[in-house]
Formats: structure tokens, C-alpha cells, sequence
């Protein structure tokens, strides 16, 4: 056991260059791909192009660009073991997939689990429920690669896909899912100690967080989205990295936390909670465009609806 450790010392003192290392590459290899994507989209730009919650159009590219990044460097960057690379390239890349498949070729018409599984029931497959079960089978097969008993790789795939699926819950403003993404990847690697490879965790989480943050400012600038790729891809890649340095009660607990998350998107709004929210809302919109005021009603302007129902409502009841 002696002889062993300080081999291990070492890789745990060399995690900090090889994340950086790691973390510079797929930073600038984000920013090509994501250029080169942009000049020219597959398929031509309209098949990219979505509507964002200004109702402006925005790109689709920064998913796609994100996961080559993460997975390219993920696969080939020093400080990780082979099963955990082959765990982040095949939970980036799958979760991808069938995250562009359902980009690509969704009607949006069916959203969240219940949408999804209530179109199943009526003999409709949607691709959401397409996306789902491609994902769910994308987290069993990373868990499967990164190893241990039936209970580890049930719990892991659990997190790989649970994570995957509740990222995407977040890409509905600009920069919140990639916020997400950083705030959550920070908190792993403080909280991997005392894990089965807590130097995995730095390593494993180097690409995708660096990819994110050079890609943040197209997000934000409302220039781009992740959309299901990009999103599903990050939440899976994070899933890893959390299966694979945190102890067994931790990973318990963060797939409660993953599960009663996505329960409580089915009835609860994020976006209307963390507006009653003001620590919420000010992170949310730290580096985004303002939010335009309403309009003041001038003197010469009709009132609103609800006012002139009200007034309708008043004079019916009137002597």
C-alpha cells in the first residue's frame, strides 16, 4: 500500500496542470468549432435558427460546438483514467444525439415527462420520448463502462441521465443553463473528497466547464443556445464526473436532489421562482441584456384589460 501511494500523490498534485491544460484546449477549440459551425451550419442556417424568448432569432450551433470540444478533449487530455474517458465520450456524444435529433426534428408541442409519456400512452411517439430513452440508455452504458456493482452503476447512470435531462430544464434564458453548469461543476470538485478518485474530478470536469465559460458570452449576448444537444451533452458530462469521484451516500443524495428537481419542473416554474427570487434574479441576469420596462399607460391610453374588466364588472353592479 506504502509503494503505491506516492503515485497517487503525484497524479493528485498533477490534476491542477492538467486541468488547466485541458480546460485551455477545449476553450479554444470551443471557439473554432463554434466559429466554423456559424460560417456554415449543416444543412444551411434556418435549420439552426430558433426563436428565443424575445422572439429574435438565435443559433443552435453552440450545443454541437460545446460537445466537440468537451468530448474531443475529454477523450485525448492528460489526468484520467481510460473508463472515465470512455464514460465522457460516450455520455457527451450520446446525450448530444439524441438531444440534436430532438432540436432537429421536434415539434415542441409535447414538453416534460408527462407531455412525453401521456403521448406515449395514446400510441404517439413523440421525439422527446425518443430523446429520453435514447438518453436513459446512454447513462446506463456510461455507468456501465465506469465501473462496480449493480447498485453503483444503477445510482450512476441514474446521475448521468437525471443530470442530462435536468440541465436542459434550465436553457430557457440566456446564460442560466451554462451558470448552472459552472456553479454545479465548482461544487463537485469541492465536494469529490473523500470519494472513490477524488483527483478525477478536476480533470473530468476541466473541458466541459472551460467550454462553457468561452461560449458564455455568445449565450448571453442572446447570439446562440445550447438547445437540447448542447445542454443534455453538459448535464451528461457533469453526471460523469460525478459518478466518478464522489462518494456512494454523496451520489445518493445529489440523484434525490436531481430527482425532486424534476419532479417539481412538472408543476413549478423555474423561471417564475427565481424571479420571486431576488439573489436568484440577480445572478440570473448578471451579464445579460436588461429586461425592457413595461409601458406606462399615458393619460390618452386605454387601461389595461384586467382594468377595463374591472370597471366593466363595477358598473354591472352599480345602482
Amino acid at each position: 500500500m506504502s509503494a503505491r501511494q506516492p503515485g497517487h500523490a503525484r497524479r493528485f498534485r498533477s490534476s491542477p496542470a492538467a486541468a488547466l491544460a485541458a480546460g485551455t484546449a477545449a476553450a479554444c477549440l470551443a471557439r473554432a468549432a463554434y466559429a466554423a459551425l456559424s460560417r456554415r451550419p449543416p444543412g444551411g442556417g434556418k435549420l439552426w435558427t430558433r426563436t428565443n424568448h424575445r422572439g429574435e432569432p438565435v443559433t443552435l450551433v453552440e450545443g454541437p460546438a460545446l460537445t466537440v470540444a468537451s468530448v474531443a478533449v475529454s477523450a485525448i487530455g492528460p489526468g484520467l483514467a481510460p473508463r472515465v474517458r470512455g464514460a465522457l465520450a460516450v455520455a457527451g456524444a450520446g446525450s448530444a444525439a439524441f438531444g440534436g435529433y430532438d432540436d432537429l426534428a421536434g415539434s415542441g408541442s409535447r414538453r416534460g415527462f408527462r407531455g412525453h409519456l401521456g403521448a406515449l400512452a395514446q400510441g404517439e411517439i413523440t421525439t422527446g420520448a425518443v430523446k429520453l430513452g435514447g438518453i436513459g440508455a446512454t447513462g446506463v452504458v456510461s455507468a456501465m463502462l465506469l465501473g462496480g456493482g449493480p447498485t453503483d452503476v444503477a445510482v450512476n447512470a441514474g446521475l448521468v441521465a437525471g443530470s442530462a435531462n435536468l440541465l436542459n430544464l434550465f436553457d430557457l434564458r440566456p446564460g442560466r443553463a451554462l451558470k448552472v453548469a459552472l456553479a454545479s461543476g465548482t461544487l463537485l470538485v469541492g465536494g469529490a473528497r473523500g470519494g472513490p478518485s477524488p483527483a478525477a474530478a478536476l480533470p473530468a470536469v476541466a473541458a466541459p466547464l472551460a467550454a462553457a465559460a468561452a461560449l458564455l458570452p455568445e449565450d448571453l449576448g442572446e447570439r446562440a443556445m445550447l438547445g437540447d444537444a448542447g445542454a443534455n451533452a453538459l448535464g451528461a458530462l457533469l453526471g460523469v464526473a460525478a459518478a466518478a469521484s464522489l462518494p456512494r451516500p454523496a451520489r445518493l443524495a445529489l440523484l434525490a436532489a436531481i430527482t425532486g428537481l424534476t419532479a417539481a419542473s412538472e408543476v413549478v416554474s423555474f423561471t417564475a421562482v427565481i424571479e420571486r427570487t431576488p439573489a436568484l434574479r440577480w445572478l440570473d441576469m448578471l451579464g445579460r441584456r436588461p429586461v425592457p420596462a413595461a409601458p406606462v399607460p399615458g393619460r390618452d391610453d386605454p387601461p389595461p384589460a384586467d382594468s377595463q374588466e374591472a370597471g366593466a364588472s363595477a358598473a354591472a353592479t352599480s345602482p
